[in-house]
């Protein structure tokens, strides 16, 4: 028999962070989170309590961990949007429809006894979050910034009344067969047109001195549209700060300015260190240190964190500035491909910049939703 508890002991707060870690312990193409990161959640500190209201579940076989899920109301994006919605997230299980049943009616009646009408998700607490439910792409590598699915759980949770909202694509870039410049004459042009040029800085430390405000403010105006998303509150500011001086390179940042300083394009590359945490279970152990560093100092594979151009300029060639920047990772710094991560699938704008490379769609993400009677 199923039963479903809320986490409320230390231990049970362990339960449920080590449930994916054990349920995907043979699996190749899961990358966990960092294990301290997951614990925070935890924390009467933690960053999105000033705007989340949280609960956590397991589900138990008897003793057995079998499953869990965390339900999330964020009260920003519902006034933002003026919705009455709760997120789910964190969601995993065995192969069982008992025990995601279980654990989906656990949350749903949360919801409901706190006003809402609607679940939806996988969402977390920010578009900073893991999110989505992948649905195609199950033997490809995750990136550090996405949460790795069994292919049965979307069945699972389309069995329990749940329908497709959103879906996000993923891409690798590679190098284009041939390169004729005309992707650099074509920034060229753009930067000269309109008057641009490109933010420097001396280290991240700089870079973030010169042009963290603009950095965040162009985030959120780029981002407001866009589904899921809230404004940054300064707790999520300093948790990218840290972020950033931890694992970002300048040289895989760029930042375009217009003739007042003011920033109009940013985009900023990721190294991949998916393969540096897979083994630790997200701990950073000393050899999981060790292969983090040399992940970071000389990468393989790269990770598009984030874009965003203001609104102003999107149809003004502005992307072909990033594009051109990202070539020139990609060609000089012995990169074999950069994964762009999720990409609304209605986000032609974003699209279409992958055009300009070979480009392979090798995964797609959903968001589901479902309406509480």
């Amino acid at each position: 028999m199923i039963t479903v508890r809320e986490v409320k002991t230390k231990k049970e707060q362990k339960q449920f962070i080590d449930f994916p870690l054990d349920l995907y312990k043979d699996c190749p193409y899961f990358v966990p989170p960092l294990y301290g990161d997951e614990k925070k959640m935890f924390s009467p500190d933690f960053i999105y309590n000033d705007t989340c209201d949280i609960v956590n579940y397991l589900a138990y076989d008897g003793d057995k961990v079998v499953g869990r899920i965390q339900g999330i109301i964020q009260r920003a994006s519902n006034a933002k949007n003026n919705e009455k919605r709760a997120r789910f997230t964190r969601f995993d299980s065995i192969n069982d429809k008992a025990v995601a049943e279980s654990l989906f009616s656990a949350v749903e009646s949360w919801a409901k006894a706190h006003g809402m009408d609607t679940v939806c998700g996988p969402l977390g607490f920010s578009d900073l979050e893991r999110e989505g439910m992948l649905v195609e792409g199950f033997d490809q590598l995750s990136t550090f910034e996405e949460q790795y699915n069994a292919e049965y759980y979307g069945g699972m949770l389309e069995s329990l009344g749940y329908e497709k909202e959103v879906d996000w694509l993923e891409f690798k870039l590679y190098l284009p067969d041939e390169d004729d410049g005309s992707m650099k004459k074509m920034s060229d042009f753009v930067i000269k047109r309109y008057n641009l040029r490109i933010g420097e800085a001396e280290n991240i430390d700089d870079f973030i001195k010169k042009y963290g405000d603009d950095f965040f403010a162009l985030i959120d105006k780029g981002y407001e549209g866009l589904y899921g998303t809230v404004p940054f509150t300064q707790a999520m500011k300093d948790e990218i700060i840290k972020s950033f001086k931890l694992i970002v390179d300048l040289k895989h940042v760029a930042i375009i300015l217009d003739e007042n300083g003011r920033a109009v394009c940013i985009g900023v590359c990721f190294p991949s260190i998916a393969k540096a945490v897979q083994k630790s279970r997200g701990k950073l152990t000393p050899p999981a240190l060790i292969r983090l560093l040399k992940a970071i100092k000389k990468p393989d594979v790269i990770d598009l964190g984030l874009i965003a151009v203001d609104p102003t300029y999107l149809n003004r060639g502005v992307s072909a500035i990033i594009c051109s920047a990202v070539i020139d990772m990609l060609k000089n710094d012995g990169i074999e491909y950069a994964e762009t991560n999720l990409n609304l699938e209605t986000n032609y704008s974003i699209l279409n910049q992958w055009k300009r490379f070979k480009s392979v769609n090798h995964k797609r993400r959903r968001a589901y939703i479902k309406k509480l009677t």
